[in-house]
């Protein structure tokens, strides 16, 4: 586990469990929104593909993404394993919205500056919405790319449970 993905639905701790990672196996740890997303009223990096290149020609790293379209085939290229967060709704979404009334309560600076705010949860954007709308779409990607040929080298863990992927993690 040199090059990691982890993967799964907004909500599901692919974040969460990258950094724990990061932390056991010493692997530079990249947040992906954090690239994505770099100035105010969510303005995204015109230079994320180039980010994301350099990062990946790397020999050591872990993301917390499928990866945004325009980077997806270059990251599952360059990693040598994915660590897939295959939870359910009814796991992923109190989650997301637990963290989404935390994050807008508290005010908490997110990615470019950026805050959740009350408005923001009528958008089809907002991670809740996301969350529940985007499930069964990003299952069905992720499991398209786990069984792709040009993918079958990389070392696959697919978690459907937490409490899997807690023991997982400490074994690692």
């Amino acid at each position: 586990m040199e090059r990691t993905v982890v993967v799964g639905v907004t909500g599901a701790g692919k974040s969460t469990l990258a950094l724990a990672l990061s932390g056991r196996l010493g692997l530079p740890y990249h947040e992906m929104d954090a690239l994505y997303f770099n100035g105010p009223r969510w303005a995204v990096n015109e230079r994320f593909g180039e980010d994301v290149s350099r990062l990946t020609a790397e020999p050591r790293w872990i993301v917390d993404s499928l990866g945004y379209p325009e980077v997806r085939d270059l990251l599952w290229d360059r990693a040598d394993t994915v660590v897939w967060l295959d939870y359910p709704k009814r796991v992923v979404m109190p989650r997301v919205l637990r963290r989404s009334f935390r994050r807008t309560v508290t005010r908490e600076v997110l990615f470019g500056g950026n805050r959740e705010t009350v408005a923001g949860w009528l958008s089809r954007e907002h991670p809740a919405w996301w969350a529940w709308s985007q499930h069964r779409p990003r299952r069905r990607e992720i499991e398209r790319r786990v069984h792709d040929p040009r993918f079958a080298p990389l070392d696959t863990h697919r978690f459907s449970h937490p409490d899997a992927t807690a023991a997982w993690l400490a074994s690692v």
